[in-house]
């Protein structure tokens, strides 16, 4: 999870980034918390569906093989 600190840094910047241009090093920063909240995103997205599973109304196993493959993989490491 990205700190608070990250997050309020990242909403200083694109605000600043609205109103005026953004010095280089800031461009950089900016880039670079965004880079670890898109991770961080994606790697919780991806935990979500390593948990995941689908049932149809009838009760039976559904989960698309991707899914179900991915929590095999899981389960190795």
């Amino acid at each position: 999870m990205l700190s608070k600190d990250k997050i309020e840094r990242i909403n200083v910047l694109a605000k600043k980034a609205k109103e005026t241009e953004l010095t280089a090093q800031e461009k950089k920063e900016q880039k670079k918390l965004r880079e670890e909240y898109l991770n961080n995103v994606r790697s919780s997205f991806k935990n979500q569906f390593k948990s995941m599973t689908v049932v149809d109304p009838k009760g039976n196993d559904v989960t698309p093989k991707k899914v179900k493959d991915l929590q095999e993989r899981n389960k190795k490491h």
